[in-house]
């Protein structure tokens, strides 16, 4: 049902999923805080008529400045935050540097982690809340060249389960939503962080790397198999947050609940073959 004296925090507002959400829960009649890294993109949504403002999940003082924005417009009451906010660093785990996967955990674990523990007092004061996490299928099952990316959602799934149960009784749910390819700007983000950090002279995936690169120039190639767009997200953010009794988490895309079945009840190791032909 919609319920135009509910408010939401989102976080990566700029484009694809979260801007699609925004505009969704807009229509809805929810209070839309809508966040996003870049002043010109937190711009683009005053603009478009969103209440907004600049967060960077690497930077705690951003965090901090954003939270207080929210409740001082929102008379210190938050009924639900959509931690949406990532970026994908590919690449082999050995060509990883620490820096590269320090900055992928600082975004996507440790920024989500420090935002959310700073609202759960809010929502624990009220006796309410609800937390969304948009994970991914990469949450549950590890592709290939993506393990940075694949690290940080097995962490916000873990965080999210444990959370679940230590927060039982207060009113509070956690949720995970777990899509598998969704049409936005991710891929090209990820292209430009692979560029950044990865050495594919010096790599021993120098080969693979080359071909990915080729391929990805081309346009069929941004067609992925049962990608979907943002609004098959939206729907299960809605039913996250509008159902009564909502599910503990959400699975989008036909691959999502495919490789959910197979990674219970197949071998790991023909999971692993499964994974590497899919890749």
């Amino acid at each position: 049902m919609e319920d135009s004296n509910k408010n939401i925090l989102i976080t990566g507002c700029s484009t694809g999923i979260g801007r699609c959400v925004a505009r969704g829960l807009r229509k809805r009649g929810w209070r839309v805080f809508a966040t996003a890294r870049k002043k010109t993109d937190v711009d683009r949504l005053i603009d478009e008529g969103f209440e907004s403002y600049q967060l960077d999940l690497a930077s705690s003082t951003s965090i901090e400045s954003a939270v207080k924005w929210v409740l001082e417009l929102s008379g210190g009451r938050l009924d639900a935050l959509f931690n949406n906010g990532a970026y994908g660093q590919p690449g082999a785990m050995e060509d990883i540097s620490r820096q590269a996967l320090r900055e992928q955990f600082e975004t996507n674990v440790f920024g989500t982690h420090e935002l959310t523990s700073m609202v759960l007092p809010i929502m624990r004061k009220q006796g309410y809340g609800r937390i969304i996490q948009n994970s991914s299928i990469l949450g549950f099952v590890a592709m290939p060249f993506r393990g940075a990316y694949v690290a940080t959602k097995f962490a916000i799934n873990g965080m999210t389960e444990a959370m679940r149960v230590e927060m039982h009784g207060s009113g509070i749910q956690f949720i995970l939503i777990e899509p598998g390819p969704i049409k936005t700007e991710f891929r090209n983000n990820a292209r430009e962080a692979f560029f950044r950090f990865i050495k594919v002279d010096q790599s021993a995936y120098k080969e693979k790397y080359q071909g990915w690169i080729k391929q990805a120039t081309k346009e069929e190639t941004t067609k992925v198999p049962f990608t979907l767009p943002p609004e098959a997200v939206l729907e299960k953010v809605i039913k996250a947050l509008e159902s009564k009794t909502p599910k503990t988490r959400y699975g989008v895309t036909t691959p999502t609940h495919i490789f959910w079945i197979l990674r219970c009840i197949i071998p790991r190791r023909w999971l692993d073959k499964i994974l590497l032909k899919a890749s």
